[in-house]
């Protein structure tokens, strides 16, 4: 298992830790199979999406707002409901494709790591299956 950290800048933050993956992807000695990639957090997730128009995250958040408002008379104490619901939705992990070495991606698609309570020094881990 490798794991890396990421420093988010704001309470949400998209970052592409495509790179990251793939380098994680060469250390490891995957040639063929698949990798999971995993966000030990409550209030942090990853995703596959595209990479090539920043406004795509942008658009993202956007309407994860809507649909999980930042105040909406949650119960948890914390005040990070909005953060753990997101989470859930969008998911702690992503299985990933391996083939000669590298990632299995389409062709705009990049991996975000998505920060939803920073900002936050956070986890990420890859491990081969």
């Amino acid at each position: 298992m490798i794991e890396f950290t990421v420093a988010t800048r704001s309470r949400t933050d998209f970052l592409d830790v495509t790179g990251e993956v793939q380098a994680a992807v060469k250390e490891l000695a995957v040639a063929d199979g698949v990798v999971l990639v995993f966000v030990p957090h409550t209030t942090a997730a990853v995703t596959i999406n595209e990479g090539a128009d920043p406004d795509v995250v942008r658009d993202i958040d956007m309407e994860l707002g809507k649909i999980v408002p930042l105040s909406d008379g949650y119960h948890h104490a914390e005040g990070n409901s909005a953060a753990h619901i997101k989470t859930s939705l969008v998911g702690s992990s992503e299985l990933v494709i391996v083939s000669g070495g590298r990632l299995v991606l389409g062709t705009w698609q990049k991996l975000w790591f998505c920060e939803f309570d920073g900002p936050r020094q956070r986890r990420v881990t890859v491990q081969a299956v």
